[in-house]
C-alpha cells in the first residue's frame, strides 16, 4: 500500500505579501504604437493593487483607469490576500516608504474588512477606493487630461504588453503537457504534476492574463518510481512549480475520462500524489494544492513565487 499523503507544507516565504507582476521593458514610443512621446517623469509611477482576495478586481478596475494615460510609464505591484491588521500595518509602512521615493505612488484598494481597511487608509499615500470620481483624481495627480477613451482596457493600448501575452499563449500551447521542449529554456515557470491536476488551465491563465511564459510537464510512473525529475527538466528545477490535489478529487477527474481504470483508481492517485510530494520536497520545489483553490488563486501564488525567486 502506498504511504499516506502528507499534508502540503506552506509555500516558501509565504509571509511576503508583495507580488510584482512581470513588466515589459519601458517603451520609447507611446504604448499604443503612435508617435506621441512618452511623458517625461523622474521614473515610472508606482502603482499598488491591494486586495483581501486575488486582486483581480483591483487590477481590472485600476488598469481600466490607468489605460487612459497611454504615455505614462507605470510600475505595477499586486498585494493580494491581505486579511489581517498585522499584514495591513506592514503594507502601510511599505506605502509610506514609497511616498519618500522620487515619484508619488497610486494605490487601488479593494478590502472589505473595516479594521484592515482603516489601517491601510492611515497611509500617507493617496488611496483610490473605487467609489466615484477616480479618473478626475488621477488627472489631478498626474497633471494630465485623460483620453476619455471608452473600453481602452480591452483594446491594444499597450502593444508591448499585449504582444507578450499573445507570445506567452503560443508558448504555453506549444509546451503543453510535455509535447515540446524546443524552447523550454525560455520558460519563466515550468508547472509539474501528475496527470489531470490542473496544469493546462493554470498555464493558459498565466499566459493570457499576465504574459508569463509557462511550460507544463507531466510526472509519470517512471518519475515516481525513481524519485527524480524528468531528465529533460532536471537542470531547470529552480523554475519548477508543483501542483497537488486530493486523491479523491483526482480520481473523480480521471474517472470522467477513463472510468473504472487503474489510472482513475484512488489507490493509484494516492500513490502518485505521495510520490510527487516527495519529488517536490527533494528538489525544494514550491507547490500548491489545486483541490482547494481556483485557477486565479493558484496563478497569484505562482506569481508570488516568481517575485520571491532570487536573482541569478
Amino acid at each position: 500500500m502506498a504511504p499516506p499523503l502528507p499534508v502540503p507544507r506552506p509555500l516558501p516565504r509565504a509571509e511576503s505579501r508583495e507580488i510584482t507582476s512581470p513588466a515589459a521593458p519601458a517603451p520609447t514610443v507611446a504604448p499604443d504604437g503612435s508617435d506621441a512621446p512618452v511623458q517625461e517623469t523622474h521614473g515610472a509611477v508606482p502603482v499598488y493593487f491591494i486586495s483581501d482576495s486575488t486582486g483581480i478586481s483591483a487590477e481590472t478596475m485600476g488598469n481600466a483607469l490607468l489605460a487612459q494615460f497611454p504615455t505614462v510609464p507605470f510600475e505595477r505591484r499586486l498585494i493580494p490576500f491581505l486579511r489581517t491588521t498585522r499584514e495591513a500595518e506592514e503594507v502601510r509602512e511599505q506605502l509610506n516608504q514609497a511616498m519618500d521615493g522620487p515619484v508619488e505612488p497610486i494605490v487601488f484598494l479593494t478590502v472589505v474588512d473595516e479594521e484592515v481597511r482603516e489601517m491601510l487608509l492611515g497611509t500617507r499615500a493617496p488611496v483610490i477606493d473605487f467609489v466615484s470620481g477616480h479618473l478626475a483624481r488621477i488627472e489631478a495627480q498626474l497633471g494630465l487630461s485623460s483620453d476619455h477613451a471608452p473600453a481602452r482596457l480591452h483594446g491594444l493600448g499597450d502593444v508591448r504588453r499585449y504582444n507578450r501575452r499573445m507570445q506567452a499563449v503560443e508558448f504555453a500551447i506549444e509546451h503543453d503537457d510535455g509535447q515540446s521542449v524546443r524552447a523550454i529554456q525560455r520558460a519563466d515557470v515550468i508547472l509539474i504534476a501528475p496527470s489531470r491536476c490542473g496544469k493546462t488551465p493554470t498555464s493558459m491563465y498565466l499566459a493570457l492574463m499576465h504574459g508569463v511564459f509557462v511550460a507544463n510537464y507531466p510526472l509519470v510512473d517512471e518519475d515516481f518510481e525513481n524519485g527524480n525529475l524528468p531528465q529533460t527538466i532536471a537542470d531547470l528545477s529552480d523554475r519548477c512549480f508543483g501542483l497537488l490535489t486530493s486523491p479523491k478529487r483526482l480520481s473523480e477527474v480521471r474517472g470522467e475520462r477513463r472510468p473504472d481504470s487503474r489510472y482513475a483508481s484512488v489507490d493509484q492517485t494516492h500513490w502518485e500524489l505521495s510520490r510527487a510530494r516527495r519529488i517536490y520536497d527533494y528538489y525544494g520545489i514550491p507547490f500548491v494544492d489545486s483541490s482547494s483553490k481556483s485557477v486565479e488563486e493558484m496563478s497569484t501564488l505562482i506569481l508570488q513565487s516568481l517575485t520571491d525567486r532570487p536573482t541569478p
